[in-house]
């Protein structure tokens, strides 16, 4: 996994390196612009103008939804990655933290209408992943909506699969969200697949079992 120096590096290049796997529509990225129009979709549908963007990185998904007048609040790890989003985002609140410590303790008190995370939680190990996600959920409004964008799996199979597909170019330090592994802790879990390796988990306020 890479590390905020390592980010840093990234940064720069980081558009460009999602959109090649795009174009190609390779793993990890393909399906990738796919899963953020569905994430602004359903935002777009929905109530409230507070949004909480967790691991932005340049602040892509983010930007289109500040200059539509939604609150945004962001938190990443990456310096480079916060002044590339600032740049585009002059208003928003950007936070620098490590979310796989959870939450800045600036904003365990605040609730937002929806949270997003995209092409970051897989940097959490499972047991972390159902320990933020639970976090995360309480810091929803009552009809509020939590939104998680990855490369992610309806099923173990599909991983599996996805996984001998890929060959050398998989990334064995991730860990990716496979619905079916949450479901027991979030029961209310809707999974949407985009692409063969990507696709957009929904939760509620109150989803843990």
């Amino acid at each position: 996994m890479l590390d905020s120096k390592g980010f840093d590096l990234w940064a720069d290049g980081y558009d460009k390196s999602v959109r090649l796997s795009e174009e190609e529509n390779t793993y990890p990225f393909a399906g990738y612009k796919r899963v953020l129009g569905s994430i602004y979709n359903t935002i777009r549908s929905g109530e409230g103008t507070r949004v909480l963007d967790v691991g932005f990185g340049t602040g892509i998904l983010a930007k289109r939804l500040y200059d539509e007048g939604y609150s945004i609040t962001g938190i990443d790890f990456s310096e480079r990655m916060i002044a590339a989003a600032r740049e585009k985002m002059p208003e928003a609140r950007l936070i620098r933290h490590d979310f796989s410590q959870g939450l800045p303790d600036s904003l365990k008190d605040r609730t937002f209408d929806f949270i997003v995370c995209t092409y970051a939680i897989h940097h959490l190990e499972d047991r972390q992943k159902i320990a933020f996600i639970a976090e995360l959920t309480e810091r929803l409004t009552a009809a509020g909506k939590l939104l998680v964008g990855d490369v992610a799996f309806s099923t173990a199979a599909e991983l599996e699969q996805c996984r001998a597909q890929s060959g050398d170019d998989w990334d064995e330090e991730e860990s990716y969200p496979v619905a079916e592994k949450l479901k027991p802790f979030f029961p209310r879990l809707e999974f949407e697949r985009i692409s063969f390796c990507s696709g957009v988990l929904m939760f509620g306020k109150g989803s843990p079992a």
